[in-house]
């Protein structure tokens, strides 16, 4: 099983937040990012948030460096 992680730096918004989450299960990081979504950014649990989540998920940990803007 390989380690996981969110960058929330990755992810568009008015925050500039900084948090990386990780896991080594899509299931527990899953539910990690979807309650820092929920809680901090305020966004609805919805199956479209899980989706966008599941397609934010890297293998490896989070990189040091902010992400490049695409």
């Amino acid at each position: 099983m390989s380690r996981k992680f969110i960058d929330c730096r990755e992810m568009p918004g008015e925050m500039a937040c900084t948090i990386a989450i990780s896991a080594d299960s899509d299931k527990e990081l899953l539910e990690a990012a979807v309650q820092h979504a929920v809680t901090v950014h305020k966004y609805q649990d919805t199956p479209d948030l899980r989706k966008a989540i599941m397609g934010s998920m890297h293998v490896g940990t989070p990189p040091v460096e902010r992400p490049r803007a695409a």
